[in-house]
């Protein structure tokens, strides 16, 4: 049980050093929704094949991921709270670190996307 633990929280560590962007540290064993975990494209790699695909795109991209991972978390928590064998409580706080995680680095994203409209704007001309 205790062996458990630990997994959940070093995964749970990992995931919020990538989303703060120390690091790419791995995530063998990560529990989480399809396209989220080993073998799912990250950061990186959102834009996917397509190289030609343009800012708004990736952002796009990138907000339908975080809203993805928050409703997968959200049906996770429902099928828990009604008692589905299959929704154990690991992977329903996993699912929620997830979340969390992604909305804060998402809310990052913006504040820095503000900060630098409101530097060009400044600008002197």
């Amino acid at each position: 049980m205790t062996d458990a633990i630990s997994s959940i929280l070093s995964q749970i560590r990992a995931h919020e050093m990538r989303a703060r962007g120390l690091g790419d540290a791995p995530a063998s064993n990560a529990i989480g929704p399809a396209g989220v975990g080993p073998g799912a494209a990250g950061p990186r790699e959102i834009g996917g094949s397509n190289a030609s695909a343009g800012f708004g795109q990736t952002l796009s991209n990138a907000l339908d991921k975080v809203n993805q991972t928050q409703a997968n978390a959200s049906q996770l928590q429902q099928a828990f709270e009604l008692g589905d064998p299959r929704a154990d409580l690991a992977r329903v706080m996993v699912a929620m670190q997830q979340s969390q995680v992604a909305f804060r680095a998402t809310v990052e994203v913006r504040n820095r996307l503000v900060q630098a409209y409101q530097d060009v704007m400044n600008m002197p001309i």
